[in-house]
């Protein structure tokens, strides 16, 4: 099922299957968001919970009991139901089921809404711990992609993505294969502010920094057309298109957990960048993108 909200200045399209953006258009007609070509990588916006990031090995143990998920949780691939709707905002939720329940050991509720105001796009993540006696465990964030380059007779190296001051990023140091060494260096010596697009950025995979402004633009000095990121409550912004290709896409992606250390399965109760979440709670996070 794919839902659509709109007003004068968007037209924005989210599927029932792991609540993913599926279009952003402006009123005329111009589409931002990455369309999925499997060439190169076939998400659009996928959301990333209960973990972010790879597991080692696939696996994490919770309570002497060890549990399988796949990479970045299980919500990008569930089905959503419709809890809520207008013509500017839609509310999706998740609720387990027994397939879920065998990877996560939980009673949730995950609540995604998306809120057209003007020309930005609100999205919110509500979890709700609906467990009696225990804290539920986990980490949220977006992987959302941007079309690069913004504009007719572009390059992707006419592009750049820029803080809205300049910070002392600190990058995340992951292995070869994805996982963190915990060697984390300052991303640029200085600080850093803008970051001009080139595809070799991505020749290591992806780049995620933390330390950084909450505020992220993607746009280029030969167009008007931007797209601005606020993420005020996630820690790490990540950048990342297909290792190694001349992908015409960008990722900017918020998220508030990180993958496992390289080597190491992760306790679910000692896992870095969790939210112990306690019983009866409910816990909220997200962020917009403003389009021009």
């Amino acid at each position: 099922m794919e839902y659509t909200i709109q007003n004068d200045f968007l037209t924005v399209k989210i599927s029932s299957v792991g609540a993913e953006i599926m279009s952003v258009k402006t009123a005329d007609g111009h589409e931002y968001l990455w369309q999925g070509d499997a060439k190169y990588w076939s998400g659009r916006a996928p959301i990333m919970f209960p973990i972010c990031g790879r597991l080692f090995g696939g696996e994490y143990t919770y309570l002497g009991k060890t549990y399988t998920m796949p990479n970045h949780g299980f919500a990008r691939k569930s089905q959503f139901s419709l809890k809520s709707a207008s013509s500017s905002f839609v509310t999706l939720e998740l609720v387990p089921n027994e397939e879920i329940l065998s990877q996560y050991p939980f009673n949730f509720v995950f609540d995604v809404t998306f809120t057209l105001k003007d020309n930005t796009l609100d999205v919110k993540y509500e979890v709700k711990n609906k467990e009696t006696e225990k804290d539920l465990i986990f980490t949220v964030g977006g992987h959302p992609a941007f079309n690069v380059p913004l504009d007719k007779g572009l390059s992707f190296e006419d592009c750049y993505v820029e803080f809205s001051k300049r910070c002392e990023a600190l990058r995340v140091d992951f292995s070869e294969t994805c996982f963190l060494t915990h060697e984390d260096k300052v991303y640029e010596a200085g600080g850093t502010k803008r970051i001009d697009l080139k595809h070799s950025l991505f020749d290591n995979d992806a780049i995620f920094l933390y330390n950084v402004a909450k505020e992220i633009k993607l746009a280029s000095d030969k167009t008007q057309r931007s797209v601005t990121m606020r993420f005020d409550g996630m820690k790490y912004i990540g950048l990342w298109h297909a290792p190694k290709t001349d992908a015409p896409y960008v990722c900017i992606e918020p998220w508030c957990g990180i993958p496992a250390t390289d080597g190491k399965t992760d306790n679910l109760l000692t896992k870095e960048e969790m939210i112990h979440l306690p019983q009866g709670y409910t816990y909220k996070n997200g962020y917009s993108v403003t389009i021009k």
